[in-house]
């Protein structure tokens, strides 16, 4: 695998039983890859170990008076030098790969696993632990399999030197063996309580992103009401409390960098002291001796690595963790859907349509009908509104909403989403111009110019048009900012029903899509979606007047399942509890719930 070829056609099904098992499918998917920088790895590492020897070699060639293995011997050392040099190249170079191909791995199954959660994944995570995952967690887990293979090059290279050791002086290399196991198990002790404040750390900079995020959203809201200082308050906080996380954490890390440099050279003088009394005693030459000193003094490289490895696995198994728990989320009811879209199911799936139901409810909206449907209870609505989906997102939403008799829940996600769109209260716009917000999977009937007329945007394109980077004046090549925070409430919930209606899917859910625009503005809405998805399944959520005046049908749903169904006028006469919902009337509320 090599970066050009990013992104991946397919990241996998990932293990997701546990963080280490998930890491190991990681490692497991680019095989090749580690082969390749264990292979530079061992060479590039053997070619440093060699120079001792070399070195060795060339003061006994000047203590023997011999030129011609002196001038040998710098041709070796030439050879290696080069060696080296071009190893090192290359192991570089297989790592960064191992480390950025797993990165997009884990970010392409994040993207997946959003794309299929919907708006069901911020309701079971934190926004900003999703951050979180999918930026620094995603970083150290690429770190950590990246620096697998030069930790097993270096154990190869680390076990040689101590087996040539052993055989060409027992004394010393069984001292040099000891004092690597020493140097190694030194840092054992230490890591449980690093792995703990690291996780400490991790949990602290997720919830003071989350606060960073929700500040942000909120912003204009709150300075509106006078409560920024407040949450900047909470923000500063939560940031201490990073800091502090974060000091007590490089205090441990530092304690064991410590203890990396102690121990290694506490070795190197014990081998310093044994080698000089081997060679006071003739049993050592002065070019062995010095080949002894360098070949430990190399080993001081490939422990180094091990403390690497070490951190690398100490941050990347609760990140990995964090990523698991993600991506081992499943919307209820939707695994079969979901093993039926990826092909795992290999049965012809029944292809839904007609009239659209919720056997909870007793919802009915009938096909190619525009019906309003009125909650009693507002939080209720966006729980149903979910369900029409076909998505079960609370406890106790058993039964997904049918589609022609097919439950929704048993289609494949892809086809499912085809047939039913559902905007929720608060849709996303993404930065970028007006024509890349419009450019959405639709069935090509409606155009971009009648969904934007439909949903009442004349006053959103002339701001546009104004703020076009290339002076052409063009609302379509006009720049969204993120979330399109430089339009107002009522302007951003126009362009997202414009959206939604470029899609033109069979049956078409909106929720409140006209909570925060103008009585004039809602009416000529109410009149261009009832015109744009005549012969199309439209369900609107909504409680204005306005908008039931267009529905063909009115469904009041009050604890729970369908009250009342009839027309906007028929039950302002007839269910004084709707009348009650849709004018807002106290009295009428209070005379309503007497009578229940």
């Amino acid at each position: 695998m090599q970066i050009r070829d990013l992104p991946h056609t397919d990241p996998g099904q990932p293990d997701v039983r546990s963080g280490f098992r998930f890491l190991v499918w990681l490692f497991r998917c680019q095989l090749g890859g580690q082969a390749k920088a264990l292979g530079w790895g061992t060479l590039h590492m053997a070619s440093i170990a060699a120079l001792p020897v070399a070195v060795g070699s060339a003061i006994s060639a000047v203590v023997d008076d011999s030129g011609r293995r002196l001038l040998v011997t710098g041709a070796f050392l030439v050879a290696i030098a080069l060696v080296i040099a071009f190893a090192d190249a290359m192991l570089h170079r297989s790592a960064v790969t191992n480390w950025i191909t797993a990165a997009a791995r884990v970010q392409q199954l994040l993207a997946r696993q959003t794309a299929a959660l919907g708006g069901v994944l911020t309701r079971r995570v934190a926004a900003g632990e999703v951050v979180k995952v999918s930026t620094g967690d995603v970083e150290k887990i690429g770190w950590f399999v990246e620096s697998f293979s030069r930790f097993a090059a270096a154990v190869v290279v680390t076990v040689s030197v101590c087996a040539g050791l052993i055989w060409f002086e027992p004394q010393l290399g069984l001292l040099v063996a000891g004092g690597v196991a020493a140097v190694v198990l030194s840092v054992f002790p230490l890591l449980p309580t690093a792995i703990r404040r690291a996780e400490f750390e991790r949990s602290k900079s997720g919830r003071a992103t989350e606060l960073a995020s929700d500040t942000v959203a909120g912003l204009r809201v709150l300075r509106g009401i006078g409560g920024e200082e407040l949450f900047l308050d909470r923000y500063r906080r939560a940031s201490q409390e990073v800091r502090s996380a974060s000091v007590r954490n490089a205090r441990m890390w530092s304690l064991i960098d410590a203890v990396q440099v102690v121990m290694p050279g506490l070795l190197l003088i014990a081998v310093v002291w044994q080698g000089a009394r081997l060679a006071l005693d003739g049993r050592l030459g002065a070019g062995e001796l010095v080949t002894v000193y360098g070949a430990v003094s190399f080993l001081l490289f490939p422990l180094r690595l091990f403390t690497e490895a070490a951190m690398a696995f100490t941050f990347s198994r609760p990140s990995a963790r964090r990523a698991v728990r993600v991506l081992g989320l499943r919307r209820e009811g939707r695994e079969g859907g979901a093993e039926a879209a990826r092909g795992g199911d290999a049965r012809e799936a029944p292809r839904p349509g007609g009239d659209l139901t919720d056997p909870a409810t007793g919802l009915r909206a009938a096909r190619g009908r525009l019906t309003a449907v009125v909650c009693g209870a507002p939080d209720f609505a966006e729980r149903l509104a979910e369900r029409l989906g076909g998505h079960p997102v609370m406890p106790g939403d058993e039964a997904s909403a049918r589609l022609g008799g097919v439950a929704l829940d048993e289609v494949p996600l892809a086809e499912a989403r085809a047939a039913v769109l559902v905007q929720d209260k608060d849709p996303v716009l993404l930065s970028g111009t007006l024509a890349e917000l419009l450019d959405v999977p639709s069935s090509g009937r409606v155009d971009a110019e009648a969904a934007l007329r439909a949903a009442h945007c004349h006053d959103v394109l002339e701001a546009l048009s104004r703020a076009t980077r290339d002076g052409s004046r063009d609302p379509m090549r006009g720049m969204i900012t993120e979330r399109a925070r430089s339009l107002s409430g009522g302007q951003r919930q126009r362009l997202a029903l414009a959206r939604s209606l470029i899609t033109d899917p069979e049956v078409l859910v909106l929720d409140e899509p006209t909570s925060a625009v103008d009585a004039h503005t809602e009416a000529g809405i109410a009149r261009g979606l009832r015109s744009l998805r005549a012969g199309r399944t439209t369900v609107v959520f909504t409680s204005s007047p306005l908008m039931l005046d267009q529905a063909d049908e009115v469904v009041f749903v009050n604890d729970g399942a369908v009250a009342a169904v009839g027309s906007h006028r028929e039950l302002l006469g007839t269910t004084p509890a709707y009348r009650a919902v849709v004018t807002r009337d106290t009295e009428t509320v209070q005379l309503a719930e007497e009578s229940a």
